[in-house]
C-alpha cells in the first residue's frame, strides 16, 4: 500500500536540525544548510508553547492515505470505459507469464482523434503504473473494432505484482475469475 510521508523527514535540511533547546521561555533552533545546498538558516526564537494533556477521545492527526480507483489506459489521462476479458498464461515453474487483454469497441476510439495518439497500455492502481507497449488494433472494414494487450511478466515478483493489480481491479468492475 502507498503512504505518504511529510517532506520533513525525507529533507536533507531535517538531518541538520538541532534538537530544541529553551532559553527563558523560548525555544531556539537551529538550520544549517547542507553540503548540497546554497540555503544558510538563521536562529529562530519562539515563544514556548504549553503542552496541555490529549483530552479523552480527541482525534490525533495522521498520515493522509490516498487511494487510487484501478484503471487501464491507452492514453495516460483518459480511462478505458471497456471492461476487457483477460486471459492469464504462467509457465508450469510459475517464473514467468502472459495477460491477454481484449477490448471489444473500447471507448478510446470514441475519444483518441480528440485526446491523441494510443501511447501503450497502462494498468494503473495505488501501487503505480504497469505498462506495456504490445498493443495491437482490429479494424472490420476499415473502422476500428476492438484492441488486444499483451502485458508479459518475467518474474513471481512482477506476476505477484499484476495480481494485486487484478484483484483490485476486478473489484472495482465486478470481473470473476474462471479457471479452465
Amino acid at each position: 500500500m502507498a503512504t505518504l510521508q511529510s517532506l520533513a523527514f525525507s529533507s536533507p535540511l531535517s538531518h541538520h536540525l538541532h534538537q530544541p533547546r529553551s532559553f527563558s521561555g523560548k525555544v531556539s533552533l537551529t538550520i544549517r544548510g547542507s553540503s548540497h545546498s546554497t540555503f544558510n538558516g538563521q536562529c529562530l526564537q519562539l515563544p514556548r508553547r504549553r503542552w496541555s494533556q490529549p483530552r479523552p477521545n480527541a482525534q490525533v492527526p495522521g498520515f493522509v492515505i490516498k487511494m487510487v480507483k484501478p484503471t487501464i489506459q491507452f492514453i495516460q489521462g483518459t480511462d478505458e470505459q471497456t471492461i476487457p476479458d483477460v486471459r492469464l498464461t504462467q509457465s508450469r515453474d510459475g517464473t514467468n507469464g502472459m495477460a491477454i487483454f481484449k477490448f471489444d469497441q473500447p471507448s478510446v476510439f470514441d475519444s483518441s482523434g480528440e485526446v491523441g495518439d494510443i501511447t501503450g497500455f497502462y494498468m494503473i492502481d495505488d501501487e503505480g503504473v504497469l505498462q506495456s507497449v504490445d498493443v495491437n488494433a482490429k479494424f472490420v472494414n476499415g473502422k476500428p473494432a476492438g484492441i488486444e494487450a499483451k502485458y508479459i511478466m518475467r518474474s513471481p515478483r512482477e506476476w505477484d505484482r499484476f495480481m494485486r493489480f487484478m484483484e483490485r481491479y476486478s473489484n472495482e468492475n465486478g470481473l470473476q475469475f474462471i479457471k479452465k
